[in-house]
């Protein structure tokens, strides 16, 4: 399914052949530059970005390189190909055809699920708009907008299925979408994560490392829906945020690779005078990062998650491929919770641990990164390693939300976490010399001191390719 471009907006759902749905969307398509001119990467606008552009839905076959100005970028709507005869692979409709409109029982719920996953797309744009300023390399500057284009066209998948499945309420979601803002006192984003400002890009690397792994699986989730356009919607847009996390993974690592380099060479744990940053702060950006991510997932348990999966909209990670009954009715599973001061497990059952089943994958996921980040570690010969922190560790949301572990899970009284959180959690002083550090890089195969260049470069291109003309 080849993506048609000469259309005003680019797709493969035939907007052409709905008048009204093109008309719709074609008076959205201003608003949504405004907003991107107005909250996007600031001070980048006019400047050529060697950018992938999507052309078809295959494996294999579906990315174009060019340099593109980020105002001229066709975004689009893009859905996988049918899948001829999809059933519902579970919930209580299970066996039965997909539905390929919405049914009137479960309207509001599927508008919710697509409103806040849409929600969630130019948050992070918001999030990362001034980190354009202190790039450490072309290379880096052009992942970031990468990042940037491509969230801000999986908003315009998840406003495509509420202007043309959802009426006048969908065109209204659509409109509340970009008049909330990240951190917004009035209007802020659905969900907490999504409304602090990205300060550094230790702070990037690590946003799309863990909180786009997190988007990760809520898509996947969301993939297996029984509502076909968006189950093939998030099937397309999970490759594309595969890039994202592919980012944050490399990103940490090269940091990671840096540190090692200048402990090796100084001979010191204390690499911040060499201008690098040391294993603690690394750290501590981890134990935060990977903790409020852990709260995007919601409560260990839900009713709103059983719910969902008995009816179809939104079911495990990998559904397809889980040896069960895809029913849940006489199935448990264990999950954590704080029981006589201290955080134990519990057994309950599965069709109420929905959401964290689908956060234990998430770790399990995590986990195989922070293994590749310490082989540099160890190639190095260093033997401190990095670690992710207990799952009951700064949680705000959940049955952890209300009490206090250190990283290895060591109950603590509130006085106690008050004294020594500073010491697992980044500080105003992490920040501040991290901050420091952010000095912007702009020439050709150069790279700053805080980093380590990576292997390779971008679509067979040399690391010293111009990958962003800024001059």
């Amino acid at each position: 399914m080849r993506i048609d471009y000469g259309e005003r907006i680019p797709n493969n759902v035939g907007l052409g052949d709905d008048r009204r749905l093109r008309r719709a969307l074609e008076s959205w398509q201003p608003r949504f530059l405004g907003w991107w001119q107005d909250l996007g990467p600031e001070g980048f606008q006019d400047v050529d970005v060697y950018l992938r552009t999507a052309v078809s839905v295959e494996p294999g076959g579906w990315a174009h390189f060019g340099h593109v100005k980020m105002l001229d970028y066709r975004w689009g709507i893009f859905l996988t190909v049918p899948e001829k005869d999809r059933q519902i692979g579970f919930g209580e409709d299970k066996g039965l055809p997909v539905w390929t409109q919405v049914p009137g029982e479960h309207r509001a719920d599927l508008r919710r699920l697509i409103v806040t996953q849409g929600d969630t797309e130019p948050a992070s744009v918001e999030q990362q708009r001034l980190l354009g300023r202190t790039a450490p390399s072309l290379y880096d500057l052009r992942n970031l907008f990468q990042v940037n284009v491509e969230e801000g066209r999986h908003l315009w998948a998840m406003v495509y299925l509420l202007q043309a499945y959802f009426g006048r309420d969908g065109r209204d979601e659509a409109d509340m979408i970009l008049e909330r803002h990240a951190g917004d006192p009035d209007r802020p984003r659905i969900l907490g994560a999504f409304n602090e400002l990205t300060p550094d890009w230790l702070a990037f690397y690590m946003f799309t490392y863990f909180t786009d792994r997190d988007g990760k699986y809520q898509l996947a989730s969301l993939a297996e829906s029984a509502f076909d356009p968006l189950a093939r919607t998030c099937r397309f847009m999970l490759t594309e945020e595969a890039h994202h996390m592919f980012v944050g993974e490399s990103g940490v690592k090269r940091v990671v690779q840096r540190t090692a380099e200048l402990m090796r060479d100084q001979d010191t744990v204390d690499v911040r005078p060499f201008g690098g940053i040391d294993l603690g702060t690394i750290q501590r950006y981890i134990n935060f990062h990977y903790s409020v991510s852990l709260d995007l997932f919601g409560g260990e348990r839900s009713t709103n998650a059983a719910a969902y999966y008995n009816a179809g909209l939104k079911g495990r990670y990998n559904e397809t491929k889980i040896n069960d009954d895809h029913l849940l009715s006489e199935t448990f599973q264990l999950v954590p919770e704080w029981r006589d001061g201290a955080p134990t497990m519990a057994d309950v059952p599965a069709i109420n641990a929905l959401n964290e089943c689908l956060r234990q994958d998430f770790v399990r996921d995590c986990a195989r990164g922070l293994a590749r980040w310490n082989t540099v570690l160890e190639e190095h010969a260093i033997i401190t390693r990095l670690s992710l922190p207990h799952i009951a560790f700064n949680r705000r949301i959940g049955n952890f939300a209300d009490y206090h572990v250190t990283p290895e899970g060591v109950p603590l009284d509130e006085e106690q976490w008050a004294e020594q959180c500073h010491e697992w959690l980044p500080s105003d002083k992490d920040k501040a010399f991290v901050s420091s550090l952010m000095q912007p890089v702009t020439e050709r195969g150069k790279i700053a001191g805080w980093i380590a260049p990576p292997p390779r470069g971008i679509d067979g291109l040399p690391f010293d390719y111009e990958y962003v003309r800024l001059f």
